[in-house]
């Protein structure tokens, strides 16, 4: 274990200019690169496995668009300060200016209850 402090101690008073010689050295020696090695590291033993499983990630963040107001503008309106923090007049110039989102970033379950409650009122809503 000595050693071992002894040599983390040598490695961690090297400039930059010989740390990088070192990891040149090492490299040619190994037959490896150590810019190919992080990732390696991080997957652990999954390899390819983790790889392919991390581009398959679920989406977590949604963003409620409402796309088509209806026939019932009001109810909508109301529907819109119901679920934002938006004043009267904001709310209408949202639902005037459709398609717009309405709220970003919420969670699956939340979008999923904004988008029954604009369809109970008549608009149509688009979950991104």
């Amino acid at each position: 274990m000595a050693d071992l402090q002894q040599l983390e101690d040598q490695i961690v008073g090297l400039s930059l200019l010989d740390a990088a010689a070192l990891v040149k050295k090492l490299e040619e020696r190994l037959g490896v690169s150590a810019a190919a090695a992080a990732p390696v590291m991080v997957a652990g033993g999954g390899g390819a496995a983790a790889a392919g499983a991390a581009p398959a990630e679920e989406k977590t963040e949604f963003t409620v668009v409402l796309t088509d107001v209806g026939g019932n503008k009001i109810n909508v309106i109301k529907a819109v300060r119901e679920v934002t923090s938006l004043g009267l007049k904001e709310a209408k110039d949202l639902v005037e200016s459709a398609p717009k989102p309405i709220k970003e970033g919420v969670n699956k379950d939340e979008a999923a209850s904004i988008k029954k409650k604009f369809e109970e009122v008549g608009a149509k809503v688009e979950i991104k």
